[in-house]
């Protein structure tokens, strides 16, 4: 088991990487499942790891793709009963079976348990099929080294960016959401993840070339080799 560096506070249950699940239940989509249909054939089979609610999977599925989400949260999962999902550690699944396109979002690949990071793209690979695609968000770097604490609001939640502590690529922060009457927070690190850096975990997973999916690079592609 990979060690854990997140923890969270708040109502509601919390996830073992201390995300606040009723937070992320009124958390809406951002657009998100638009740029994984743009880089995928229509129809597409879809895996994605670390589904949480469902918030992204649910829409791939309404833009007409056949969807699968997995996640090691039962309390998560509790909010995707529409839609087709398995109940495990991304790093311990074994589907038996590819898919078209895999996917990891909320910028998972950022960990800084670099053993638990291969692990995730050594799934990923050996659930993508032949000339499928590895779709990725990331943190980009340029915006790790922005980060300061700070305030904002977007879709009626509001966000509080508490004191950010770096130790060479690591960032640790606590975020605070508020939603709903509602408040969480949620302390965490993450790694910083240059492109070369990235590029090197996808070649060693078996992966090919990085393709961009978005100007700022947050969001890319790749093939298995």
């Amino acid at each position: 088991m990979a060690t854990r560096t997140s923890s969270g506070i708040g109502p509601g249950p919390i996830t073992p990487d201390g995300c606040a699940v009723d937070f992320y239940a009124q958390l809406p989509p951002a657009g998100e499942a638009e740029i994984m249909h743009a880089a995928i054939p229509p129809a597409s089979t879809v895996l994605e790891l670390g589904c949480g609610t469902g918030r992204i999977l649910r829409r791939l599925a309404e833009l007409g793709h056949s969807t699968l989400g997995v996640d090691e949260s039962p309390d998560m999962l509790a909010h995707a009963a529409d839609l087709d999902t398995v109940c495990s550690p991304i790093q311990a699944l074994d589907l038996r079976r590819s898919f078209d396109a895999v996917l990891l979002a909320s910028t998972l690949i950022n960990t800084p348990d670099l053993a638990l990071r291969a692990a995730m793209l050594n799934t990923a690979h050996q659930h993508t099929t032949p000339g499928g695609s590895l779709i990725i968000q990331r943190y980009p770097p340029e915006r790790f080294d922005a980060l300061a604490p700070s305030r904002g609001e977007r879709d009626g939640i509001r966000y509080t960016v508490g004191t950010v502590h770096r130790d060479g690529p690591l960032l640790s922060t606590t975020i605070e959401y508020q939603a709903g009457g509602q408040r969480w927070t949620h302390t965490f690190t993450t790694r910083r993840l240059t492109d070369q850096e990235l590029a090197n975990a996808l070649h060693n997973a078996g992966f090919g070339p990085i393709r961009w999916l978005t100007d700022d690079h947050s969001w890319l592609a790749a093939t298995p080799t």
